[in-house]
Protein backbone atom coordinates (compact mmCIF):
# COMPACT_ATOMS: atom_id res chain seq x y z
CA UNK A 1 0.00 0.00 0.00
CA UNK A 2 1.46 3.39 -1.03
CA UNK A 3 1.72 6.42 1.84
CA UNK A 4 3.21 9.27 1.58
CA UNK A 5 6.15 8.60 2.77
CA UNK A 6 7.09 6.28 -0.37
CA UNK A 7 7.20 10.17 -1.62
CA UNK A 8 10.23 12.37 -1.88
CA UNK A 9 9.92 15.90 -2.76
CA UNK A 10 12.61 19.09 -3.21
CA UNK A 11 12.02 22.44 -0.85
CA UNK A 12 12.37 25.61 -2.10
CA UNK A 13 16.09 25.56 -1.14
CA UNK A 14 16.64 22.98 -3.45
CA UNK A 15 16.87 20.31 -0.81
CA UNK A 16 15.77 16.97 -1.34
CA UNK A 17 12.87 15.81 1.46
CA UNK A 18 12.38 12.26 2.30
CA UNK A 19 8.26 12.52 2.88
CA UNK A 20 9.04 9.42 5.73
CA UNK A 21 10.16 11.78 7.98
CA UNK A 22 6.84 12.93 8.24
CA UNK A 23 5.09 9.57 9.27
CA UNK A 24 4.23 10.47 12.96
CA UNK A 25 2.75 13.39 11.68
CA UNK A 26 -0.74 14.82 10.68
CA UNK A 27 -0.26 17.12 7.40
CA UNK A 28 -1.75 19.82 4.93
CA UNK A 29 -0.38 19.55 1.58
CA UNK A 30 -1.86 22.45 -0.01
CA UNK A 31 -0.84 24.12 -3.62
CA UNK A 32 -0.58 27.92 -3.24
CA UNK A 33 0.08 30.87 -5.21
CA UNK A 34 0.58 34.38 -4.12
CA UNK A 35 -1.44 36.55 -6.70
CA UNK A 36 -4.71 34.43 -6.46
CA UNK A 37 -8.16 34.95 -4.84
CA UNK A 38 -7.61 32.31 -2.17
CA UNK A 39 -3.93 33.69 -1.38
CA UNK A 40 -5.31 35.00 1.84
CA UNK A 41 -6.00 31.57 3.30
CA UNK A 42 -2.01 31.55 3.74
CA UNK A 43 -2.63 33.75 7.00
CA UNK A 44 -5.61 30.91 7.85
CA UNK A 45 -2.79 27.99 6.49
CA UNK A 46 -0.08 29.74 9.52
CA UNK A 47 -2.80 30.57 12.30
CA UNK A 48 -3.45 26.38 12.01
CA UNK A 49 0.16 25.83 11.65
CA UNK A 50 1.12 27.59 14.57
CA UNK A 51 -1.68 25.97 16.57
CA UNK A 52 -1.30 22.33 16.40
CA UNK A 53 2.52 22.24 15.46
CA UNK A 54 3.43 21.25 18.55
CA UNK A 55 0.77 18.52 18.86
CA UNK A 56 2.32 16.55 15.50
CA UNK A 57 1.03 18.87 13.09
CA UNK A 58 2.63 20.41 9.67
CA UNK A 59 2.04 21.90 6.60
CA UNK A 60 3.48 21.54 3.59
CA UNK A 61 2.72 24.38 0.61
CA UNK A 62 3.60 23.53 -3.01
CA UNK A 63 3.59 26.51 -5.31
CA UNK A 64 2.05 26.19 -8.08
CA UNK A 65 1.85 28.24 -11.43
CA UNK A 66 -0.74 25.92 -13.33
CA UNK A 67 -3.65 28.37 -12.51
CA UNK A 68 -4.12 31.78 -14.59
CA UNK A 69 -0.26 32.01 -14.04
CA UNK A 70 -0.63 33.17 -10.52
CA UNK A 71 2.60 32.40 -9.17
CA UNK A 72 5.36 33.32 -11.74
CA UNK A 73 8.14 34.13 -8.83
CA UNK A 74 10.68 31.81 -8.14
CA UNK A 75 11.43 29.97 -5.54
CA UNK A 76 13.03 33.78 -3.18
CA UNK A 77 10.12 35.81 -4.64
CA UNK A 78 7.66 33.60 -3.28
CA UNK A 79 9.60 32.97 0.21
CA UNK A 80 9.61 36.41 0.67
CA UNK A 81 6.22 36.91 -0.59
CA UNK A 82 4.93 34.40 2.01
CA UNK A 83 6.98 35.98 5.00
CA UNK A 84 7.00 39.81 4.79
CA UNK A 85 2.71 39.27 3.59
CA UNK A 86 1.69 36.32 6.16
CA UNK A 87 4.52 35.41 8.07
CA UNK A 88 4.45 32.12 7.00
CA UNK A 89 6.90 29.80 8.70
CA UNK A 90 5.51 26.93 7.48
CA UNK A 91 7.87 24.57 4.98
CA UNK A 92 7.21 25.73 1.34
CA UNK A 93 8.71 23.15 -1.33
CA UNK A 94 9.57 23.77 -5.13
CA UNK A 95 7.61 25.34 -7.63
CA UNK A 96 5.42 21.75 -8.98
CA UNK A 97 2.76 21.03 -11.20
CA UNK A 98 -0.51 19.27 -10.12
CA UNK A 99 -2.22 18.26 -12.93
CA UNK A 100 -0.75 16.73 -16.55
CA UNK A 101 2.34 15.41 -17.94
CA UNK A 102 4.68 16.85 -15.79
CA UNK A 103 2.31 16.74 -12.56
CA UNK A 104 4.22 15.89 -8.91
CA UNK A 105 3.79 12.21 -8.29
CA UNK A 106 3.01 13.15 -4.45
CA UNK A 107 0.37 14.88 -6.22
CA UNK A 108 -1.11 12.17 -8.48
CA UNK A 109 -1.75 9.97 -5.60
CA UNK A 110 -3.44 12.35 -3.42
CA UNK A 111 -5.64 13.18 -6.34
CA UNK A 112 -6.53 9.07 -6.70
CA UNK A 113 -6.37 8.78 -3.16
CA UNK A 114 -9.49 11.90 -2.34
CA UNK A 115 -11.51 12.32 -5.55
CA UNK A 116 -12.73 15.99 -6.11
CA UNK A 117 -16.15 16.75 -6.76
CA UNK A 118 -18.03 13.61 -9.15
CA UNK A 119 -15.28 11.79 -8.56
CA UNK A 120 -12.70 14.26 -10.38
CA UNK A 121 -9.14 13.70 -10.45
CA UNK A 122 -7.66 16.49 -11.61
CA UNK A 123 -7.00 19.72 -9.26
CA UNK A 124 -9.30 22.68 -10.33
CA UNK A 125 -7.24 25.80 -8.66
CA UNK A 126 -4.81 27.05 -6.43
CA UNK A 127 -5.48 26.12 -2.73
CA UNK A 128 -6.79 22.72 -2.85
CA UNK A 129 -5.79 20.49 0.25
CA UNK A 130 -4.77 17.23 0.90
CA UNK A 131 -5.49 16.45 4.75
CA UNK A 132 -2.53 13.10 5.44
CA UNK A 133 -2.85 11.13 9.16
CA UNK A 134 0.06 10.42 11.50
CA UNK A 135 0.27 6.79 9.17
CA UNK A 136 0.93 8.76 5.59
CA UNK A 137 -2.89 7.68 4.73
CA UNK A 138 -4.64 10.40 2.63
CA UNK A 139 -7.96 11.11 5.30
CA UNK A 140 -9.95 14.14 2.79
CA UNK A 141 -9.51 16.77 -0.10
CA UNK A 142 -10.85 20.11 0.44
CA UNK A 143 -11.91 22.16 -2.35
CA UNK A 144 -10.14 25.88 -2.81
CA UNK A 145 -13.05 27.52 -1.27
CA UNK A 146 -12.74 25.51 2.28
CA UNK A 147 -10.76 28.25 4.31
CA UNK A 148 -8.15 26.56 6.86
CA UNK A 149 -9.77 27.25 9.76
CA UNK A 150 -13.01 25.26 8.86
CA UNK A 151 -10.36 21.90 8.61
CA UNK A 152 -9.33 22.79 12.14
CA UNK A 153 -12.06 20.25 13.93
CA UNK A 154 -10.73 17.40 11.35
CA UNK A 155 -6.89 18.14 11.59
CA UNK A 156 -8.11 17.59 16.17
CA UNK A 157 -9.40 14.24 15.26
CA UNK A 158 -6.26 13.15 14.14
CA UNK A 159 -3.99 14.54 16.61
Amino acid sequence: MTTVADFTVTTNRGEKLDLAAKLGKVLLVVNTASKCGFTPQYDGLEKIYRKYKDRGFEVLGFPCNQFGNQEPGDADEIDQFCKVNFGVSFPLMEKIDVNGDSASPLFDWMKGEAKGLLGSTSIKWNFTKFLIDRQGNVVRRYAPADRPERIARDIEKLL
